[in-house]
């Protein structure tokens, strides 16, 4: 009986030393509080996945560029527009004022007239704001398709040898908070796509 509690107690203070010796081991490679622990990622590693930076994407990309260009050009246009129209309504409501208060009008009815197509003038400008909100609105829509279906074209051809598993989008940092360097896709992605446009 002494015999086995000898054997017993050798092999617990064999595991509470090697106990020690893990738990010494482990603290001496840990990072020390506040410090996240690095693991460099090689190719060799590297998981089957990427992502593509949106907004540079959208910087660097010419379609984008130009698209981007040509919508802004559009809003310039239709505002001018709107600009030269209500100048125009504006002056004719301070005429339409001044003959008001002189009386210049040779009848009321006359006064009334003036002023529903005055109102109506208004009334057409409104809707015509609106209609060229409407359209730069759906140029947007149909550019944003235009470059998603594009991308997505273009992103079939590139990984045609399915070396990626899973390819995400990263707007501002809104989707991945931190990745490696290593997985940022997105140059390769603007030069192909750059050089397949041209």
């Amino acid at each position: 009986m002494n015999k086995t509690q000898t054997i017993l107690n050798a092999v617990f203070a064999i595991a509470i030393v090697v106990l020690c010796i893990l738990v010494f081991a482990f603290r001496a490679n840990r990072p020390a509080a506040g410090e996240t622990a690095v693991i460099p990622v090689s190719d060799e590693n590297r998981m089957p996945v990427a992502y593509l930076n949106v907004d540079s994407f959208l910087t660097h990309y010419t379609f984008a560029q130009e698209a981007q260009e040509k919508l802004m050009s559009k809003q310039e246009d239709a505002r001018l527009k709107l600009n030269q129209n209500l100048r125009t309504l504006q002056n004719e409501m301070a005429d339409f004022q001044k003959k008001y208060e002189n009386n210049a009008f040779l009848s009321a009815e006359r006064a009334q007239s003036e002023y529903q197509r005055l109102q109506k003038k208004q009334q057409d400008l409104e809707d015509l704001e609106n209609k060229l909100a409407q359209d730069i609105m759906m140029e947007n829509q149909k550019l944003n398709i235009q470059l998603a279906d594009s991308l997505q074209a273009f992103l079939k051809d590139f990984n045609a040898d399915g070396r990626y598993q899973i390819i995400l989008s990263n707007n501002a940092k809104d989707n991945i908070l931190m990745a490696a360097d290593i997985y940022d896709i997105t140059d390769e992605i603007v030069d192909g796509m750059n050089a397949r446009r041209k």
